[in-house]
C-alpha cells in the first residue's frame, strides 16, 4: 500500500522495480539536466533518496533535505558522499557490496589475458587488415601459469580473484591492513606492500578508497615493481597516483597497465595515459553486465524500502545511525 513518504529517484530502473518503487512511496524522478536548485528543491521534503544525484552529496545537501532518512546508492564506493556529515543528521547511507564480486573478478582476470595474450593489438590486426595484407603479426604473448599475482586487498573481490588464479596456474600472494587470512579465504601467500611489488607478475588493486589509501600505488611504488610487470586497476582511480603512473609507463618503469577506473571520470578525450600503447584502459565497466547491474539496482531498492519502513537495511555504510 502507497504511503505519503517521498523518494527521490536519481536512477534509471527497470519496470518492474520500478513500479514496485511507486507503489510504496510517493515518487519524483530526477531530470538528468535539472540545475543544482532545481535538484535542491526536489529533495527538500523527501525522505529518502534512490540513486545518485547529479550534485556533490556533501553537508550542504544534506542540510537542503531535513528529512532525508537514507540515501540508497547502487554503487560499492561511496567516497563522493560526505559520510559523516550524513551520520551526524541521522541520514542512513547505503551501498551494494557483494552482488557485483564475480562481474569485478571475472573482468580483472580477463585484464591478464588481455596482456598476456595480446588480445587487443592481435583484433586489431585482423580488423585493421593487417593480417589480410600480409603485414607482420604483434608479437607473441605469454603464458600465465606459474606467474605471480600480487592482490593489494583481500576481501571479497580479492579473494574471488586468487580462486581463479589459482585454478589457471599463478601463485597469489596479498596484501591488506591486515596480515591474518581470513576465515574462508583461498590459501595465498600474506606480504608486506614493498615486498609484494618486488616479487608479482602482475599487481592488482581491489581496496577501498579512504583518504589513507589515496595514491597507495604512485611513483615510490612503480619503481618497486618488475619492469616486465604489470598493474591491474578495477578498484578506485584515486588510489593510483595516475600522473606517476603516465610517467612510468612512458619510461618502461613498468611493462604496462590494465585501468578501468582513473582518477577522474570520464577521462578527458586528450588525456595522457590513454593514449599509450602499454595502457589497457577501459570505461569503469566492472559491474558492467546486465544481470549484475540489475542485483544492484534491486539491492539499492531492498536498502531504502528496510530503512523507511523501519527495519536494518541489508548494506549499511553507517550502521552506527542505528545506535
Amino acid at each position: 500500500m502507497k504511503n505519503n513518504q517521498k523518494v527521490h529517484l536519481a536512477l534509471q530502473l527497470e519496470t518492474d522495480l520500478k513500479e514496485k518503487l511507486n507503489a510504496l512511496f510517493q515518487v519524483t524522478e530526477e531530470n538528468p539536466d535539472a540545475s543544482k536548485s532545481e535538484i535542491l528543491s526536489a529533495i527538500a521534503d523527501v525522505e529518502g533518496i534512490l540513486g545518485f544525484p547529479n550534485l556533490s552529496m556533501d553537508a550542504d545537501f544534506f542540510d537542503a533535505a531535513p528529512n532525508l532518512r537514507v540515501l540508497s546508492l547502487a554503487s560499492v564506493g561511496y567516497d563522493f558522499v560526505d559520510v559523516d556529515a550524513a551520520t551526524k543528521r541521522g541520514i542512513v547511507i547505503c551501498n551494494t557490496p557483494g552482488v557485483l564480486t564475480n562481474a569485478v573478478a571475472n573482468l580483472t582476470i580477463s585484464m591478464i589475458f588481455i596482456i598476456t595474450r595480446k588480445l587487443i593489438e592481435n583484433e586489431t590486426f585482423v580488423r585493421t587488415g593487417g593480417w589480410a595484407r600480409g603485414k607482420p603479426a604483434p608479437a607473441l604473448g605469454t603464458d600465465i601459469e606459474g606467474k605471480v599475482l600480487g592482490l593489494i586487498g583481500f576481501g571479497r573481490i580479492g579473494q574471488e580473484v586468487a580462486r581463479r588464479a589459482q585454478a589457471l596456474g599463478m601463485k597469489t600472494l596479498w596484501y591488506d591492513v591486515f596480515d591474518t587470512l581470513p576465515d574462508g579465504a583461498p590459501n595465498s601467500d600474506y606480504r608486506k606492500l614493498d615486498n609484494l611489488l618486488e616479487e608479482s607478475d602482475f599487481v592488482s588493486l581491489h581496496t577501498n578508497l579512504s583518504p589513507s589509501a589515496r595514491h597507495l600505488i604512485g611513483e615510490v611504488q612503480l619503481d618497486k615493481m618488475k619492469e616486465t610487470a604489470y598493474l591491474i586497476n578495477t578498484a578506485r582511480g584515486p588510489l593510483v597516483d595516475q600522473s606517476s603512473l603516465t610517467k612510468a609507463l612512458k619510461s618502461g618503469t613498468i611493462a604496462g597497465a590494465a585501468l578501468d577506473v582513473f582518477e577522474s571520470e570520464p577521462t578527458a578525450e586528450n588525456e595522457p595515459i590513454t593514449q599509450l600503447t602499454n595502457a589497457y584502459c577501459f570505461a569503469h565497466i566492472a559491474s558492467g553486465t546486465e544481470e549484475t547491474r540489475r542485483a544492484m539496482r534491486e539491492l539499492a531498492l531492498q536498502n531504502l524500502i528496510a530503512v523507511l519502513s523501519g527495519n536494518h537495511p541489508p548494506a549499511p555504510v553507517n550502521p552506527e545511525v542505528f545506535k
